[in-house]
């Protein structure tokens, strides 16, 4: 499928409509969306120049610690050129509130062509309110499930390479996420091909309620940082 001007114009899908909650669907829409071409061309080029020397030097996994992920590779980042620093600032002004507080890392995943985000939602310990980044190499769908009516309550957003992203709201916690493998990933009947995809995450803080003890302290898998 050709990501086309009049593909463009509708980036958000829900399925089942007239089984969605009026209030629960407008507020979907403003708090979960995609914006086309949120980075030009020579900015995406300049943030793979900061992540793939890192990236090469990690093999694709095949099964993450929370088993929500397939063929993938990621880290933390907290070291970026200039040029790029101004690309994530503009990603978290149009994505957080004025006076939020971001994590320092910004989190680089890289999806392989035949990798998949399985449904999940995110552990609240880890995670504030919203999730947002944009996507880098390739087109994809990712799509939401609520959490009590997965096979009612469905929403797609399609995300054109070079779009942000956004998690807010209801969507956060009450929907699972997923991002769509290439057999699945069908936008108005057509085929939406997958290529390696590289997504730039920034996340805010978890609430405080929410930060995990040391009581509660799960060991994972550290992520490299810089070496």
């Amino acid at each position: 499928m050709k990501i086309t001007p009049r593909t463009l114009q509708h980036l958000i899908k829900f399925h089942n409509l007239e089984l969605w909650p009026k209030d629960l669907a407008e507020t979907m829409k403003t708090c979960c969306y995609v914006k086309k071409d949120f980075i030009t061309e020579a900015e995406e080029k300049s943030l793979l120049v900061d992540v793939e020397p890192h990236m090469k030097r990690l093999r694709y996994e095949k099964s993450h610690w929370d088993d929500a992920i397939h063929l993938y590779r990621e880290r933390e980042q907290r070291k970026w050129r200039d040029e790029n620093l101004e690309v994530i600032s503009r990603i978290r002004s149009e994505s957080f509130g004025a006076n939020t507080e971001h994590l320092t890392y910004v989190h680089i995943l890289d999806l392989h062509k035949d990798g998949v985000i399985k449904p999940h939602i995110d552990a609240i310990r880890y995670c504030g309110d919203v999730i947002t980044g944009v996507s880098l190499l390739s087109d994809a769908i990712m799509r939401l499930r609520h959490k009590d009516q997965k096979d009612e309550l469905i929403m797609d957003l399609l995300m054109p390479r070079r779009s942000l992203y956004r998690l807010g709201g209801p969507g956060r916690y009450d929907f699972t996420h997923e991002v769509l493998g290439e057999q699945e990933s069908v936008w108005n009947g057509e085929q939406v091909p997958r290529e390696r995809r590289i997504s730039i995450i920034c996340r805010d803080l978890p609430k405080v309620a929410n930060r995990q003890t040391a009581e509660e302290e799960i060991k994972l898998k550290p992520i490299p940082e810089e070496i």
